[in-house]
């Protein structure tokens, strides 16, 4: 979801990464769904993407269930 919408807003990787205030490298992971980022990452990701808020409890939820 999240690499759709930032598609979507036709921002890369990189610039995402850059908003974000982390490396590149920590983007693509996120982007790819493999790692749930910090909580203030995640503060920064809700706003330049304009996730609601079902999109943010699926995406947390799909990520926890990932992790555990």
């Amino acid at each position: 979801m999240i690499k759709e919408k930032r598609k979507a807003k036709k921002y890369t990787q990189e610039k995402m990464s850059q908003l974000l205030g982390i490396s590149l490298r920590q983007y693509i992971r996120i982007d790819n769904e493999e790692d749930l980022p910090r909580r203030d990452v995640l503060k920064s990701l809700i706003y330049e993407l304009n996730l609601t808020d079902e999109e943010i409890g699926i995406y947390i939820r799909k990520m926890t269930n990932n992790i555990a």
